[in-house]
């Protein structure tokens, strides 16, 4: 395969592996469809493997996906390891190098149920990491916006937010996509335009526009929160019953207070995902506008207003978000556009510039 042919193929696996699949409702029929047994149907590779191929079907059929490597038959060879051990121990006329072999088989079968006898060891996965993260980062912003919380540490909290959820964005694109290959501007272009895209990108972004800066606009904070509530209730509704967390909770004698306190809310989290990215939406445009107002007052920052102002270009063009920044965009139009045309209709020119530059 040359080399521009290959590059071709990690940007459609790329833009694949950022495609929402969540909100097609193809993708549902599609996966409900697919006959494998429950062990392989909770396996995120497997998941990922038949996203590709959904992807291929409806979305490009230019994507070549690689057969899936059944790496899980290699792992019930554990527990057979026991039997050399058995069948040697049971025949002594067996050569030096048999019992040699057993007792190996007999150390590895020992050493490999080991982990498994303490119940309480924490595995810190991907996935456990951006809960723990995210879960912390909705914990302090809550904080910063709680009217009775002082004025320093609700500051304090503020830029520890948008510090968390950058360091989340940031770990989700490496777990996807990894670090560029080498550390050259051409390497360094090639993994930017694999992931500028991304809706994690996109907030780290936005996180950077705002830690950086010395307005405090908790006004900001809204698509934080409804970030890290939609992790936090993801997580605890597909993955806790099989994280670490879930065996601490157990032996804590929590799983009570988790069910009668958080269930509830994760169900509601998890079937309002869309009302929760148009609040965002909502509150991004709104800041926009924010600081242009701000520019008026004595705090104003020309290079934040101008840097933020093409993220939300970027957020509208963006296929993770576009969907839900063009519908506010569209209400945005329909209800200042009449107005525009009927009473101050000298604006028409400026809006078209504006325009124009906005869809280049």
């Amino acid at each position: 395969m040359g080399g521009g042919e290959e590059d071709q193929q990690k940007l459609k696996n790329t833009a694949a592996a950022a495609y929402d699949y969540e909100n097609d409702p193809r993708w549902a029929d599609y996966w409900s469809n697919i006959l494998i047994p429950p062990h392989m149907a909770s396996r995120s590779d497997v998941v990922d493997h038949f996203k590709r191929k959904f992807y291929q079907r409806y979305i490009d059929p230019g994507l070549v996906v690689e057969p899936m490597t059944t790496s899980s038959s290699s792992q019930p060879a554990k527990p057979s390891a026991a039997q050399p051990s058995s069948s040697s121990s049971s025949t002594p006329s067996n050569n030096q190098p048999r019992q040699r072999n057993s007792g190996q088989a007999s150390r590895t079968s020992g050493t490999s149920t080991t982990p498994t006898s303490n119940p309480t060891s924490l595995r810190w996965d991907r996935k456990t990491i951006q809960f723990s993260v995210n879960a912390w980062v909705f914990v302090v912003a809550v904080l910063s916006i709680f009217p009775l919380t002082p004025a320093n540490l609700s500051n304090r909290a503020y830029r520890l937010s948008f510090l968390g959820t950058a360091c989340s964005s940031l770990y989700s694109l490496y777990s996807v996509y990894g670090k560029p290959r080498a550390w050259n501007l051409q390497a360094v272009q090639v993994w930017l335009q694999s992931v500028i895209v991304t809706k994690d990108f996109i907030s780290f972004l936005y996180c950077l526009t705002f830690v950086t800066s010395h307005l405090y606009l908790k006004f900001s904070l809204i698509p934080v929160i409804c970030r890290s509530l939609d992790h936090v209730g993801k997580f605890l509704r597909r993955n806790f019953s099989r994280s670490s967390l879930y065996r601490v909770i157990s032996c804590l004698y929590l799983l009570t207070t988790y069910r009668k306190y958080l269930e509830e809310a994760c169900v509601w989290v998890e079937s309002n995902v869309t009302t929760l990215n148009i609040l965002s939406s909502q509150a991004e445009i709104g800041l926009g506008f924010l600081l242009v107002v701000s520019l008026l007052s004595w705090q104003r920052n020309i290079i934040q207003t101008f840097m933020y102002w093409q993220i939300l270009k970027l957020m509208y063009h963006a296929p993770a978000t576009a969907g839900y920044h063009q519908s506010v965009w569209a209400k945005i139009g329909g209800l200042v556009n009449p107005v525009v045309q009927h009473y101050v209709p000298f604006l028409n020119t400026p809006i078209s510039t504006i325009q124009r530059w906005w869809f280049r």
